[in-house]
């Protein structure tokens, strides 16, 4: 099968990837790309590139091919997520005469099916828990087979993947909401909300396997991944090889998911998924694409898994024996989100002022200064992978590379990912996938975040600097003379608290040196985004940028108030409901004049793919109601008013 340009049905770092390798081996390369993603860094990587539409364009499969007869692509690769493991597509694909980089679509299809998968499965003698796949999906069959199980139970859109209409139920009466939840983001996200249920282990590792196989029958296995470390059944850390896994148990969950493969006839790469409790393994499903973890089995067997996909579906045969395949050293990625720990994680949209990469690590991103981060899609922003001789080495690689990488504009996940890799239960290699949810759970990253003074001072200098005049640090009044200089005092605001910081700047032995309450920092330079000093002798860096008068530094959004008046506080509290983040009311359950009680839903919310039930901070009446299902809203935008009842 011959082709000489590969269209990539995807955006971000992904289609970055891809279009990387696909370069490499010489082949043109073309983007598509939706009006939200128009001059996005995917879009400027790529050989050529076309429009297909409105925001959920990457999910139509005509608009893709279309693309790709127009630009003369001889092939199709879909990434992750979208259309990547869309039988139909991959189907469409071969019909229009396009080689779509993948497994054929009777493999995707079988497998894509949870409830079909398992009964594969089984027939192929690998293991698998117990659960309920059955045709009857009335909310009383569900119900009914949930009881039969028992509890804790999972509920999975049997078509989904990726964390999307899942949930965790742990009692009976948690599982009809669980139900309706898992049910409506399935047929939003996969256009299906068959869903099946399974027993629950209660504390078991997400390991998986990386198989790779040809045309010509000829299948092997990459080794496994750790995946256990997941928040809301979606991936944050990611590692191979597991730290729970010898070579005895290697062998033998990596020949499961070669019988996998071989049952569905599968070609190109694809990963087994398992639950791993006490040494026993049993089949989770199996993910017919390219997984976003790739990079870590990548770095540990030297195989680029993207050149790999399309040399088997151009039609060559894999050059390695099982016995061939060796893993040298570790490797652990982390995904850095756009989200907000302190606020439950909710995904955050908006500008990207800063972006710094780490040097040293391989940083899977699609990003630019400047991009607008879209609501309309997943948060993930990068990828930031480091390998080493051995797991402490990497860990401790990574942890350097995450406290080296700058990102500003929106609030992310960074802090978070930095404690969990140095927490000792980590370290130690015992996390499970209840890791996070029971014992991490009080972790200081996880609570808002607080400038320390140290941050302020050096804020304090930004805005003095840009300020100008007496207060500005390069004037004779305020610090380049050799005396003592006066402390002036900066009132900076971030969101509705004020942060007071006195500062004094002064002529050091090294510099500029910038006194505060409780420190100083020394040899102080303010370069254009940058902020370097010493503190105890320890060289730091601070990078910062400004979005109007807001200054964005450490992952703070702070205004300078010390000449504005105060402000008179919002006396409403908790009777507003307001948006946690931008996205669209898919549902708004009470009208004006309705009581309601604390903790009552009143509407959800859909934005990042995800759902999100949106609850009363109070008991009461509800007063105004600003919104209708399919509103459009802002972050912090106004949904509705509670009057409180005083309970």
């Amino acid at each position: 099968m011959s082709f000489d340009t590969i269209l990539i049905a995807n955006r971000g770092e992904i289609a970055c990837r891809i279009i990387r390798t696909a370069r490499a081996m010489g082949y043109r390369t073309v983007a598509v790309f939706t009006d939200p993603d128009a001059g996005a860094p995917h879009v400027l990587a790529a050989d050529a590139a076309v429009q297909i539409g409105p925001a959920r364009a990457y999910l139509e499969g005509a608009r893709i091919i279309a693309a790709a007869k127009r630009m003369g692509a001889g092939a199709v690769h879909p990434g992750y997520g979208f259309l990547s493991e869309n039988a139909g597509f991959a189907r469409a694909c071969q019909e229009a005469g396009l080689v779509f980089i993948g497994p054929g679509p009777e493999a995707i299809a079988l497998m894509g099916s949870k409830a079909e998968a398992k009964q594969a499965m089984a027939r192929a003698g690998v293991p698998c828990l117990p659960g309920y796949a059955g045709r009857d999906q009335s909310d009383a069959v569900l119900l009914a087979e949930g009881a039969r199980l028992g509890f804790p139970l999972m509920v999975k859109a049997a078509m989904g993947g990726g964390g999307k209409g899942m949930r965790l139920v742990r009692e009976a009466g948690a599982l009809a909401e669980a139900l309706a939840r898992a049910r409506s983001e399935a047929e939003k996200a996969f256009g299906d909300g068959t869903l099946i249920l399974e027993r629950a282990l209660k504390a078991p590792r997400h390991v998986e396997i990386q198989v790779l196989a040809d045309g010509q029958g000829n299948v092997v296995h990459l080794g496994e991944r750790d995946c256990s470390v997941q928040r809301r059944h979606q991936k944050v850390v990611e590692e191979a090889p597991s730290p729970a896994v010898d070579a005895e148990l290697r062998a033998a969950m990596g020949a499961a998911a070669v019988q996998a493969a071989r049952a569905c006839r599968y070609v190109g790469a694809g990963t087994v998924e398992f639950l791993l409790e006490g040494g026993a393994f049993h089949f989770l499903e199996m993910n017919t694409r390219l997984q976003v973890e790739h990079p870590v089995t990548e770095a540990v067997t030297g195989i680029d898994l993207v050149e790999w996909q399309i040399r088997v579906a151009r039609g060559e045969a894999l050059p390695w024996r099982q016995e061939e395949i060796a893993l040298e050293g570790h490797a652990i990625e982390v995904r850095l989100y756009a989200e907000d720990p302190a606020q439950g994680f909710l995904p955050q949209a908006g500008r990207l002022l800063r972006w710094r990469p780490a040097p040293g690590l391989r940083v899977d991103h699609g990003l630019a200064e400047g991009q607008e981060v879209s609501a309309d899609y997943d948060p993930l922003l990068a990828k930031l992978i480091a390998h080493g001789p051995d797991r402490d080495t990497a860990r401790r690689r990574l942890i350097r590379g995450l406290e080296e990488t700058g990102v500003l504009g929106l609030r992310t996940n960074k802090a978070f990912l930095i404690n969990l890799l140095r927490d000792e239960r980590f370290a130690r290699g015992e996390a499970t996938t209840a890791f996070l949810e029971r014992e991490f759970a009080g972790d200081a990253s996880l609570a808002p975040a607080v400038p320390g003074a140290a941050v302020l001072a050096l804020a304090a200098l930004v805005f003095a600097a840009r300020r100008g005049g007496a207060s500005d640090p390069a004037h004779p009044r305020f610090g380049w003379g050799n005396g003592s200089r006066p402390r002036v005092r900066f009132r900076l605001a971030e969101g509705a608290v004020v942060h007071e910081v006195g500062v004094s700047f002064r002529r050091g032995a090294a510099g500029l040196a910038l006194d505060y309450e409780g420190g100083v920092l020394e040899a102080v330079t303010l370069e254009p985004g940058l902020c370097r000093y010493l503190s105890d002798g320890q060289a730091g860096r601070l990078i910062w940028a400004f979005e109007g008068d807001v200054l964005h530094l450490e992952g703070f959004a702070l205004r300078d108030v010390t000449h504005a008046p105060a402000e008179a506080a919002d006396t409403r509290g908790d009777g507003v409901l307001r948006a946690p983040m931008a996205g669209t009311v898919i549902s708004v359950a009470v009208a004006p004049g309705d009581a309601v009680e604390k903790g009552q839903v009143l509407a959800v919310l859909e934005a990042m793919k995800m759902e999100h039930p949106l609850r009363a901070g109070l008991s009461g009446r509800v007063d105004v109601v600003s919104v209708t299902t399919g509103s459009q809203v802002k972050a912090r935008q106004v949904l509705l008013e509670i009057e409180g009842d005083g309970k």
